[in-house]
């Protein structure tokens, strides 16, 4: 730790978790504390002790493909240095089953979705036994919709099938962490530490007060705003939001949750008009550097209001940028080129950018009330280990708001339920039909023990209310029946899974969404046009996005040519639909509105594949790059499980090598020669094109490269950076170097 992180000791709290003994004795653990407490660390640790102490494979659930990516870098060192494998399973990423290891032990960096396919895979091989470690991070996310359905089926099963495998669980505190110490038969460990005190602050009016819960009133005046407003700021900036940041930037950091992705920019905008010209001046060559980048990354476009306001040391942060977009605001933000971001909560959840001064614009999510969890997380951000003596939090109320911020900050932490029976029981059919695919379970009976073993069943009382949890299970196990998705031998009642059922789990495809992409393939069987991709795309446009967006008529019009007007009556909308539509005139023949957007976002897809220009297929469909990124990296995943699909089916042999392509196609979207360097976890196209025009061409060629040099030759590129991505490619090269080994082992060895 010391010579890779420069670590040189531990927290009191983190030797205490450590030498617990319900750890040295590998028995399941949760541990809560608070953002910025040090929680990663203690996981990492006890993950190097299985692999090299054990010799067993690890499972580090992360919940965001970007955490992923980041815990692949910074793990990669370590097993470089200490003959371990570091295997990325994120979006269209990773093997199913993973490659059987004789000599190297690995430790597998999952996405939540990808985690339970992995579980699943071992499960079927016989190999969870290899399995000594999963550790989840953020495991309050188990209160989390459907996600949080997926981590208590993937949990579940681990619990029920091995009895050798350690779960380990980082969670924020909890009303109710005894339910999940039942669930995971874990013991817990709870601590208030933080590395920097905070200090949580309420603003009403032009008045700052002290968060204390042990007054009645739970605010405690503290002091009134030292700044002159003239009549016309007051007017743009009624909140006071200039007032606040500029008590902190640009010395120290500051970042400004927004309630919209909108108002982060409407904010950032606002803010740079009324700070003084000597924040130009300010590390200016590294401004220029970065918008250099942001243009790069762009192919020579970067946003309007990053072009205004990264001269001044002020960025947005939100989804609506690209990854890449994101990543340039992250480490810019990091190093201390930008002092100040407006960002969405999403921030809070995924990477940590801590600041001196975090600011809540509104105690609002889009127009949804902050849940307690969520400002705990934002607030958190508050204070930089090292840095910052301490860290600072200021809510900004209206006088409406008052009381329900009061129970905002003042109230105990939020309980944690299952999802499993939430939207029409959706977990629990897909938990149940993998069940019986695994042949872990043949029967209701035997699908009520297992459920013995799930947070649903601690928590039946209150979530069974109405009727029980053997009623709920039939009516599950009926339902797949009446989908064709299992089936009963009637002499000994077992229950068996369908082809049909066989390839929805797995795909790990959406039961709602199954019998729909069985007949849209079918359909494709009968007449697919194959002189675009065009046809294929829209196969493995998901079904889920088709809400998130309208389509433009006169744009879906303009675009459709000979071939794709041909392509798109194919699956049920005819030109002439668009044409009226585009016209303002009234259809009177009805047409399937969730095809018409399946065929739109289809279409941004193929365009996007054509152009590799995510600028331009943006501003063409006036759909913003962040949308379109999420579009794309949505589709490759579900490509990927498309393909698993088919592999079940014999019928759908001749989509297999084509959809094997396309997810490789839709994963990168770049020119092919880029394809190499971005499979290294966390090189984006910007990057991939430095590296390939500085004669870094391969990916044996990156894994050979000496850090420092790189770093010189490439604009921007921090030396720790440097480092990461050259352990990254030396990683995956030796990943996919045992990978062949294994093979040419399997095939030369004697019977």
């Amino acid at each position: 730790m010391f010579k890779l992180r420069g670590i040189q000791d531990l927290y009191d709290w983190q030797r205490t978790c450590l030498n617990l003994d319900c750890v040295q004795r590998r028995k399941n653990l949760i541990y809560s504390l608070p953002t910025s407490g040090g929680k990663t660390l203690v996981a990492e640790i006890l993950v190097l002790r299985e692999l090299l102490c054990r010799r067993k494979d690890c499972l580090f659930i992360l919940p965001y493909i970007s955490l992923v990516q980041e815990k692949v870098r910074g793990l990669a060192s370590f097993g470089l240095e200490l003959d371990f494998l570091v295997e990325e399973y994120a979006g269209s990423k990773g093997r199913f089953p993973p490659v059987k290891r004789r000599n190297n032990r690995s430790v597998y960096i999952a996405t939540i979705e990808k985690a339970h396919s992995l579980v699943n895979s071992l499960i079927e091989t016989g190999r969870m036994e290899d399995l000594g470690l999963v550790v989840v991070d953020e495991l309050h996310m188990l209160g989390d919709g459907s996600r949080g359905a997926i981590i208590e089926m993937t949990l579940a099963k681990v619990l029920f099938t091995s009895k050798s495998t350690q779960v380990i669980g980082m969670s924020a505190t909890l009303g109710n962490i005894k339910d999940l110490q039942t669930f995971l038969r874990a013991e817990n460990y709870t601590s208030d530490f933080r590395p920097v005190q905070l200090k949580e602050y309420v603003k009403l009016t032009d008045t700052i007060y002290e968060v204390d819960p042990t007054e009645e009133e739970c605010f405690k005046f503290s002091r009134l705003l030292n700044f002159k407003y003239s009549s016309s700021m007051q007017k743009v900036d009624p909140d006071h939001i200039i007032a606040l940041v500029t008590e902190v930037i640009p010395t120290h950091s500051c970042l400004v949750f927004c309630p919209t992705k909108k108002n982060c920019e409407n904010v950032v905008g606002m803010i740079c008009k009324y700070l003084k010209k000597e924040f130009l001046a300010l590390r200016q060559p590294e401004k220029a550097v970065l918008l250099r980048e942001l243009r790069a990354s762009g192919s020579g476009s970067a946003c309007p209001v990053l072009r205004r306001t990264v001269p001044y040391g002020l960025a947005y942060h939100h989804s609506g940028l690209t990854s890449e977009e994101r990543k340039l605001v992250e480490e810019a933000y990091s190093n201390g080129v930008l002092c100040l971001l407006t960002c969405t909560s999403t921030l809070a959840a995924g990477v940590n950018l801590p600041a001196r001064r975090v600011i809540l614009r509104s105690p609002y999510v889009a127009s949804d009330f902050l849940k307690r969890s969520q400002y705990k997380q934002m607030v958190g951000r508050a204070g930089r280990a090292g840095i910052d003596p301490v860290g600072e939090s200021v809510l900004i109320l209206q006088d409406a708001d008052r009381d329900a911020a009061k129970t905002l900050v003042c109230a105990p932490m939020e309980k944690c339920y299952s999802n499993l029976l939430r939207d029409g029981r959706r977990g629990l059919l897909s938990l149940i039909l993998s069940l019986i695919g695994l042949n872990i379970c043949s029967s209701v009976g035997r699908v009520m023990d297992f459920l013995c073993a799930t947070l649903l069943c601690v928590q039946q009382e209150a979530l069974c209310a109405e009727t029980s949890l053997k009623e709920e299970v039939q009516r599950c196990v009926d339902l797949l029946k009446d989908k064709d998705l299992v089936t009963e031998t009637a002499h000994v009642q077992t229950l068996q899974v369908t082809k049909l059922g066989r390839a929805t789990f797995k795909g790990s495809v959406d039961l709602s969404y199954s019998d729909l992409l069985y007949k849209d393939l079918s359909k494709g069987l009968e007449g697919l046009l194959l002189n675009s991709c065009l046809h294929l795309v829209y196969l493995v446009t998901p079904y889920d996005m088709i809400t998130q967006c309208r389509p433009d008529w006169m744009v879906f019009f303009r675009q459709l040519t000979d071939a794709e007007q041909k392509m798109s009556a194919a699956v049920g909308v005819p030109e002439s639909f668009i044409a009226r539509k585009a016209a303002g005139q009234t259809v009177r023949k009805p047409v399937n509105m969730e095809v018409v957007s399946r065929m739109y976002l289809a279409l941004v897809l193929f365009s996007l594949l054509k152009e590799t220009n995510l600028w331009s297929v943006s501003e063409r469909f006036h759909l913003s790059r962040g949308f379109i990124q999420s579009l794309l990296g949505s589709s490759s995943a579900f490509c990927s499980c498309v393909l698993h699909f088919t592999e079940e089916l014999e019928e759908f042999w001749p989509f297999r090598a084509l959809l094997t392509e396309l997810t490789r196609r839709l994963s990168y979207c770049v020119t092919a020669e880029l394809i190499p360097l971005m499979e290294v976890a966390g090189v984006m196209e910007s990057r991939a094109k430095q590296l390939y025009n500085a004669g870094y061409q391969t990916l044996t060629q990156l894994a050979n490269a000496d850090p420092a040099l790189l770093s010189n030759a490439i604009e921007n590129l921090f030396p720790k950076r440097a480092n990461q991505i050259v352990a990254s490619a030396k990683m995956l090269l030796n990943e996919k170097a045992a990978a062949l080994q294994e093979e040419v082992d399997e095939l030369l060895m004697k019977p």
